[in-house]
Parts: structure tokens; sequence; C-alpha cells
């Protein structure tokens, strides 16, 4: 069973790990300690039931307050191979989307690929 929770300062290295098993696109580890210091209620994490990292969502909010409506945005999603076709980065993405919006009033959510 996986379990959707808020990722904290002790889930960054295996996030970036997903990271760098799943997508092309990789970022350094200030990028993830930026977002957690940022937007902490925006980043969540998959956890398998063993507690090992299977998916994460590292989300923001637009900063340009020009941007209006207000929004935010998806900057990675990502869930390992093995554990993929169960729902989970639904749940991941829904639960980012849920936040945004009751946290920073969020209008609507970006993702870009």
């Amino acid at each position: 069973m996986v379990t959707i929770r808020m990722a904290t300062v002790n889930d960054l290295l295996m996030m970036q790990m997903t990271n760098l098993w799943c997508l092309p696109e990789n970022y350094q580890m200030k990028y993830y300690f930026y977002h957690l210091l940022s937007w902490p209620q925006l980043l969540w994490v998959a956890e398998d039931f063993d507690g090992t990292i299977v998916g994460y969502v590292l989300a923001k909010m637009e900063d340009d307050p020009e941007l209006r409506p207000k929004h935010g945005h998806i900057t990675s999603l990502a869930v390992k191979r093995s554990h993929r076709k169960r729902g989970i980065a639904t749940a991941l993405m829904r639960r980012s989307q849920m936040e945004m919006g009751a946290t920073f009033a969020a209008y609507y959510v970006s993702l870009h690929v």
C-alpha cells in the first residue's frame, strides 16, 4: 500500500534520486530546498509500505505579481516505473492542487511538459 504525505527535508534526497531514475530533466539539491522552504505545503511524496519513496510532486506558486489570476505550477512529478498505473501520480497531483487552492487561493494550476 502506498501513502501520500507531505514531504519533509529528510525526503529530499530520495525525491532527487527518484527524479534521476524517472526523468530526463534533473535538479540540483538546492532547487529542492528552495521549493521546500518557499512552499512546504506543495511538496508531497508517495511512500511505500516499507518507507521507500516511490513518487513525488514538486510544485510552487508563480511569483510574478503581474500574473493574474493567481496560480500554481507543477515543477516536477515522478513515479517509479515499478509503481505506475496505480493512480499514484493522480493522487499526488490532486493533493498538491488542493493545497494550492486552500493555502494560496490558486485559481488554476499549470504543468508544462
